[in-house]
């Protein structure tokens, strides 16, 4: 039952060399997509994009292995919740497509006589031919690719070398991605854990913040946010490293604890800005920084703020009304020692909300940034602001929906209820 099946009547001569012409141009092909696919959704999709249409095939389901059975990756083609009863099956089933993987041999079926006479109590779907390839790479077993047709197919010479061959490729980019994937977590992981776990409780305050990854490339960014008790209210801050590095996230740790260490020791936001904006020089990091550090007293709504370089917080008035808050501001931190960082006091009213973001949620490649602020700026004076949790996920909606988003992005949220004390 292991046996492909027999071999058609070969064909003439001409149409040989064009079967031959066609099969390697789609290895060529396939070699060329996969090597610009990242992550194994990347490859998955490729796999799909190029097999499908290059050999007239209308299903097409990956499987990968872990923890000795086979799980699926991607389908494209199948009736719904077919693939459903093969998810997690051993590497002892009595599948082809299992036995294409534990063999390491393909398995190609021409009519449905023959898959079910090598397989008795396979349900079958509406194909007619199929496909089975084992993903072998460097000697490991990665998982299996099927592809089905809806009408008999004919598998020459060429097309089952060319599809053995693909599988081949596929493997070798699978096991790519997926060493690529697990790297990146860890980066993901290393970058979450430099920031807050909790943002603390304060009263007369509501708080709460969202962190998103970019989604180029595995190098991690240096946006961060804080929340931080000081001795004289609480100080919001929210700042950007420049740069996708694991070297920006370890500068965005350093700059984050100065800020830290300077607001908790009770001195005025003009000179923790001061302080860290030298701090940064002295490293001699090559990077620059952004900060926005506004620090606020619950008690009376006042507030002192100072802007580095970074994108103006947004403020929403209680009866709806959202606008930038257009801070004088100075210089990116780490560009000139000494530099004059200038602070502007301003007192929010109760049922007022502060929105302070990085530039990952407002630049649209191909936008100018005053465009972004402005969709956002409508976004928080059109949205209810009973939840801040719904709030945040509101303001984000857009971002989190993108595939492509080339930064990361950081929003700190929070809205003044003196009512609610007690």
């Amino acid at each position: 039952p292991l046996t492909p099946s027999a071999e058609p009547a070969a064909p003439p001569t001409g149409l040989v060399a064009t079967a031959r012409a066609g099969a390697l141009y789609h290895v060529v092909q396939m070699a060329s997509v996969l090597t610009e696919s990242v992550t194994v959704r990347d490859v998955c999709r490729a796999v799909s994009e190029q097999l499908l249409p290059a050999f007239g095939a209308h299903e097409v389901a990956l499987y990968t292995v872990r923890d000795g059975r086979m799980y699926l990756l991607w389908e494209d083609g199948y009736p719904q919740h077919f693939l459903d009863p093969f998810e997690g099956v051993p590497l002892d089933a009595d599948l082809p497509g299992v036995h294409a993987l534990t063999a390491r041999l393909p398995l190609f079926f021409e009519s449905p006589e023959e898959l079910v006479g090598a397989y008795p109590r396979l349900a079958l779907d509406p194909m007619t031919s199929w496909a089975f390839l084992p993903l072998i790479a460097s000697g490991h077993s990665i998982g299996s690719c099927i592809l089905g047709w809806n009408t008999p197919h004919r598998f020459t010479t060429e097309e089952r070398s060319a599809l053995t061959a693909l599988a081949g490729l596929a493997a070798q980019a699978m096991e790519r991605a997926r060493l690529y994937d697990a790297e990146s977590a860890v980066a993901r992981g290393l970058q979450e854990g430099l920031l807050p776990h909790r943002l603390p409780v304060i009263d007369r305050l509501r708080v709460t913040a969202r962190y998103l990854p970019g989604t180029k490339g595995m190098d991690i960014g240096g946006d961060w946010y804080d929340v931080i008790r000081t001795g004289h209210g609480v100080a919001l801050v929210i700042g950007d490293v420049e740069g996708h590095s694991v070297g920006a996230a370890a500068v965005m740790g350093q700059l984050r604890s100065a800020v830290h260490a300077f607001a908790a020791s009770g001195r005025p936001p003009q000179e923790v800005i001061t302080h860290t904006n030298q701090l940064l020089v002295e490293l001699e990091t090559d990077v620059f920084a952004t900060c926005c550090y506004i620090e606020l007293d619950p008690a009376t709504g006042r507030a002192r703020a100072v802007r580095a370089g970074h994108p103006p917080p947004l403020l929403r008035h209680p009866d709806g009304r959202a606008e930038p808050l257009e801070l004088p501001g100075g210089v990116l931190l780490g560009v000139q020692p000494g530099a004059d960082y200038p602070v502007t006091e301003l007192t929010l009213e109760p049922g007022c909300v502060l929105a302070l973001y990085t530039d990952g949620l407002v630049e649209v490649p191909g936008s100018d940034i005053a465009a972004g602020i402005e969709t956002v700026r409508t976004c928080l004076a059109v949205s209810r602001t009973d939840s801040m949790e719904e709030l945040a996920d509101r303001m984000l909606g857009a971002a989190r929906r993108a595939e492509d988003r080339p930064d990361d992005v950081a929003l700190l949220l929070t809205a003044y209820d003196p009512a609610d004390a007690g």
